[in-house]
């Protein structure tokens, strides 16, 4: 049995959608769940149909494919294909290996087992979305394929290969109900997605231009919607022969709009930021998609009048040409073409935080182990098996006992459900036909669930239509066999009790630890970064990189004062970061000249963090500049870099 995480909705996507015209509903959920739920019912029933003529070793093992692979879109349903089957692949090989080595010794067998969970989830506790659900993957499969089979050992290639067969059907079935019923393609939904990201990240530059004062938590919503984005860029690959442009303008786009992010948050240390003539040429240059001409007035600001002058209308040709380049993006992804930035979307890794994960997993797995063993239940391997798959999965989530709990409360429900269709409802019935009707509302009704906005919800129905398919095992013939039903209800449910109570013992990683370790690592890393030259795309992708550590903190599931403070803090490293590499861009380009000496001069002070020095640095770079435009930029940076330095010592 296989079983995979709810797919969430963002609350900043849930906001902008709340927004949006209703869609026409039927019975409460729009057409595309409908839509979504009858091709999932349909697959199911041809994925099982398929198998029963085939004679499969588990033909239900195609349909819970079918269940797993139960998403909206065509490329997001064969991006996750791939990886599964890749997966797959690798935890069969993984199975043979172990199994071939170790089948003579089963306790170092059972401690290799955990080694290798632990490992898997630290992969994924290094990545994101299908990759993070491929890691796992590759864990789980050797406890279906060897640890069910620690008795018979030759038969683990068997298993395996059983087992690809089933994954390729429900595949395969699932990808022509798509084709033949015109499932819609992610990137109009991705398109419609940045193009609101694109308004509010603009709305939000335009408040700082006005002077307004900004809510502390329309930043950290903007991050968490992009990173939730991130994860869905990759399935636009296989939607179309113009798939692997859009899915590069969609990165391309996303990298952008953190940019222009990053540049509208470094407005607020402006001294023109009151001037009202300056606000509005900003504004309207904004509003006419950077169209407008731009030129700010001069000024008798701290560092000398036309050095303020031209630091602001550097900032502000910076903050405009972001807003191109986005729009840019967006007309490339909506036409299919190649992007003019060629930008990936990197994601923040913290080797520290995974490898933690990854040991409580391994922990969590070997003591649910020792506690069968010891007690010598039978069939205790297909319990093993269950807690190897809830480890997995909950590897995925943001919180693993919160989803261990949830699968604690879906389990019965899955298990009534199963019950009702296998017995009151089928009672013995042997006719295809009469089957697939009669799974019919269970299927469905299970997909509709998952499409709620409320994540709890959406989560309970994701498992249940992955449970009751599982619990149910349809085979040819159907056995309707009420001990043996029991039987796996009570080693399913077992499976879970003991996770969750190994978890309560040795608990996941806390909120507060993680938040702790991102924010030591944005210190560490800013206090670096002067030593370092950046240059090129690689700009923009790391202030990616770090804003996607902005999303992980604010993505914590407990809000609480300390982690309010810990965003506010890494907004502002955030943003003396994308300063410092640019400084060290602009400044790198005068590394050879007449101004050499005058650029390792504000070098020197940037790795100071000497806002002081940066001024008078920054002063004499213009000054010297005579019309040389790459000194005015370089002056330029520092200069603003000097004004966020004084920012924070004044915070």
């Amino acid at each position: 049995m296989t079983y995979e995480q709810p797919v969430l909705l963002p609350a900043a996507a849930a906001m902008s959608i709340a927004t949006a015209p209703r869609p026409f509903t039927f019975v409460g959920f729009p057409v595309a769940s409908w839509a979504l739920a009858i091709r999932v019912w349909i697959a199911v029933v041809v994925a099982l149909y398929a198998g029963f003529w085939l004679q499969l070793e588990t033909p239900y093992s195609a349909a819970i494919t079918v269940g797993i692979l139960a998403l909206p879109t065509r490329g997001q349903a064969l991006e996750k294909a791939t990886f599964r089957l890749t997966a797959t692949i690798l935890g069969v090989v993984a199975s043979i290996a172990i199994v071939g080595i170790f089948s003579q010794t089963r306790d170092l067998l059972l401690f290799v087992f955990a080694a290798w969970i632990g490992l898997c989830v630290y992969v994924a506790g290094l990545a994101d979305g299908n990759r993070a659900y491929a890691a796992v993957l590759s864990g789980y499969t050797v406890a279906l394929v060897a640890m069910q089979h620690i008795d018979t050992p030759l038969d683990v290639f068997d298993s395996g290969l059983a087992r690809g067969a089933a994954i390729v059907l429900g595949i395969v079935s699932i990808a022509i109900v798509n084709d033949l019923l015109v499932a819609p393609d992610r990137y109009l939904g991705l398109e419609s997605q940045l193009a609101a990201l694109h308004r509010r990240v603009r709305d939000y530059a335009k408040a700082i231009v006005r002077g307004e004062t900004a809510d502390p938590t329309t930043m950290p919503a903007l991050l968490r919607e992009a990173a939730t984005l991130r994860s869905d860029l990759m399935s636009l690959a296989g939607e179309s022969g113009s798939g692997a442009n859009r899915s590069a303008a969609a990165r391309s786009t996303i990298v952008a709009l953190v940019a222009e992010l990053n540049a509208a948050r470094a407005l607020r240390v402006l001294p023109l930021i009151a001037d009202p003539v300056w606000r509005e040429r900003l504004s309207s240059a904004l509003d006419q998609a950077g169209q407008a001409s731009f030129a700010a007035p001069s000024t008798t600001a701290q560092g000398g009048p036309s050095l303020a002058a031209a630091a602001s209308q550097w900032l502000a040709s910076e903050l405009l040409r972001r807003d191109r380049q986005v729009r840019e993006g967006l007309s490339a992804l909506d036409r299919g073409d190649r992007p003019g930035q060629l930008w990936r979307a990197p994601l923040y890794r913290s080797h520290r935080l995974a490898a933690e994960a990854g040991l409580r997993a391994a922990c969590w797995l070997a003591m649910s182990a020792g506690f069968l063993v010891v007690m010598g239940w039978p069939a205790t391997e297909a319990s093993l098996a269950q807690i190897a798959v809830l480890i997995g999965l909950g590897a995925t989530t943001p919180s693993p006992r919160g989803f261990t709990a949830i699968a604690l409360v879906a389990l019965p429900i899955a298990i009534v459900l199963a019950g009702i269709l296998e017995f009151p409802i089928l009672d013995g019935v042997t006719e295809f036909p009469l089957l697939a009707l009669a799974l019919g509302p269970f299927v469905i009704g299970a997909t509709l669930v998952m499409t709620l906005s409320n994540q709890k919800m959406s989560s309970i129905g994701r498992l249940n239509l992955i449970f009751i398919l599982a619990i149910l095992a349809p085979s040819n013939p159907q056995h309707y066999n009420p001990e043996t039903f029991l039987f796996t209800s009570l080693f399913v449910c077992l499976s879970a009790g003991l996770l969750f109570a190994a978890q309560l013992l040795v608990p996941p990683l806390s909120d507060e630890r993680r938040v702790r370790w991102l924010l030591t690592s944005a210190r560490r890393e800013l206090a670096r970064l002067p030593f370092r030259n950046a240059q090129g795309g690689v700009l923009e992708e790391a202030m990616f990189r770090d804003a996607m550590r902005i999303a992980q903190i604010a993505g914590m599931e407990t809000a609480t004062p300390q982690q309010a403070a810990a965003v506010a803090e890494t907004e502002r490293l955030f943003d003396q970061a994308g300063l410092f590499r640019l400084c060290r861009k602009h400044l790198s380009d005068l590394a050879v000249g007449p101004l050499a000496g005058l650029a390792r001069h504000a070098r020197r002070a940037l790795a100071l963090r000497d806002a002081p020095h940066l001024r008078e640095a920054a002063l004499s770079l213009h000054d010297a500049a005579d019309g040389d435009a790459r000194a005015i930029a370089a002056s330029a940076a520092v200069y603003v870099a000097s004004l966020v330095l004084d920012e924070e010592g004044a915070a």
